[in-house]
């Protein structure tokens, strides 16, 4: 592992995705770039890797440590094409520049024009700064921006709004107008969706009650005259409780009395606010693009495929997959090419399934992958007369009929063990 530098990996990586998207004919035009964290084990005792940092890591242990990595995915398949490793406590908008310079650079080694590639990627990596590079660049993007930072986009009244595509997205309806973001001015898709207006009302439905509950225990505490602290003090904690997004919009609270013993509570929910909360942002996402020419579908799918991305990472952390962490290595150099050689991995799987599903057979990675373990060999013994040794010979086990689809499409013939 330390036989290969930073920049030897550079040029390894690029040369295989010059060789992959010739070999595959892979669609380089739509390509979606995000970024996570994964965990490595470091020795406290020999900690050399600034590129692991101290962070929250999902395991929940304190001798972990995290690096990022961001990943650009192909829209065509989920292929990944470029990776970027680095120190796992930055925000991902810093690292986004890093990422998309490193984007760039590797397209036009594959002779692509910059001009027709289209990046994709969510409201967490928005900044001026990242936009400029993204103008400078002359490439397509699809984003998001926060609805919140717009209302005169949520004020826009439903009768304005138009189905986007009946069959690929039913009940999505959306508005396409413009709007003034990142310093400039540019297209923008409003769209509304039924099944994420249930989920966010879901979601909002279980911080009202927790909002709730924390509020009617500090009412009883101060109606028993059980605290010591403040009116200040008091409306801090109030200010807490209701500062979840939106909860200060549907909860009242009144808080009277000068002094610890005479604090009382009164708090309310106001249901008609409720309403007017969930018909005004509940539901709506604000995408944003300089792909004028592209429809309102267009726009929702590129905007959509952020999940090829999503779910690669899952397949990275997915230890019947690629098992990326928690990894053991302790210096800046392994863990790199620890990074290159999992997102190899998963290029592999993804290019595997690519290719299936171009034959007809719609598998998941993890599918795939156990459909091929099934494949396997075994040993028969025949003994001839019962004398002398045994006579061996090896075949294939028994294939079901998508195994037998697998084992032709992949040309399996030539590792099958021969006569």
């Amino acid at each position: 592992m330390d036989r290969r530098s930073e920049q030897q990996l550079r040029v390894v990586e690029a040369e295989l995705g010059r060789r992959v998207v010739a070999e595959f004919g892979l669609d380089l035009s739509g390509l979606v770039v995000d970024m996570t964290n994964f965990a490595t084990v470091i020795d406290s005792a020999n900690d050399r890797a600034p590129i692991a940092q101290r962070g929250k890591a999902t395991q929940k242990r304190v001798d972990l440590r995290l690096v990022g990595v961001g990943l650009v995915v192909t829209r065509d398949g989920g292929v990944p094409v470029v990776s970027h490793a680095d120190a796992g406590d930055r925000p991902d908008v810093t690292q986004f520049p890093a990422v998309i310079d490193e984007l760039l650079d590797r397209y036009r080694q594959v002779g692509e024009q910059v001009e027709s590639l289209t990046v994709v990627y969510d409201a967490g990596q928005n900044s001026e700064a990242n936009h400029a590079r993204i103008e400078r660049a002359r490439i397509g993007f699809v984003g998001s921006l926060a609805p919140s930072d717009h209302p005169e986009l949520l004020a826009i009244p439903v009768a304005r709004y138009t189905p986007v595509d009946a069959d690929r997205y039913p009940g999505v309806s959306c508005v396409d107008t413009t709007v003034t973001a990142l310093g400039v001015t540019r297209r923008a898709v409003l769209t509304h969706s039924p099944t994420l207006q249930q989920a966010q009302s879901r979601g909002f439905d279980q911080t009202l009650a927790k909002a709730q509950g924390r509020l009617a225990e500090l009412q009883a505490r101060l109606a028993r005259g059980r605290t010591r602290r403040d009116r200040s003090a008091v409306e801090r904690e109030i200010t807490t409780i209701l500062g979840p997004r939106w909860v200060a919009e549907v909860i009242t609270a009144t808080l009277t009395g000068d002094v610890p013993a005479t604090l009382r509570l009164s708090w309310h929910t106001d249901q008609a606010a409720r309403r007017r909360l969930e018909g005004r942002s509940f539901g709506k996402r604000v995408l944003f693009t300089n792909r004028d020419e592209w429809t309102t579908t267009e726009v929702v799918a590129a905007y959509r495929s952020q999940s090829e991305v999503q779910a690669g990472f899952c397949q990275l952390k997915d230890p019947h997959v690629v098992s990326f962490s928690p990894m053991h290595h302790w210096t800046d150099q392994k863990i790199r090419v620890h990074v290159f050689y999992c997102v190899l991995a998963l290029a592999v799987a993804h290019l595997l399934r690519r290719q299936a599903d171009q034959a007809g057979l719609h598998l998941s990675v993890r599918e795939l992958l156990g459909e091929l373990a099934g494949i396997q060999e075994t040993v028969l013994l025949y003994h001839d007369g019962g004398k002398g040794r045994p006579r061996a010979r090896r075949i294939l086990t028994d294939r079901t009929p998508t195994q037998q689809a697998l084992y032709d499409l992949f040309t399996l013939d030539r590792y099958a063990p021969t006569r």
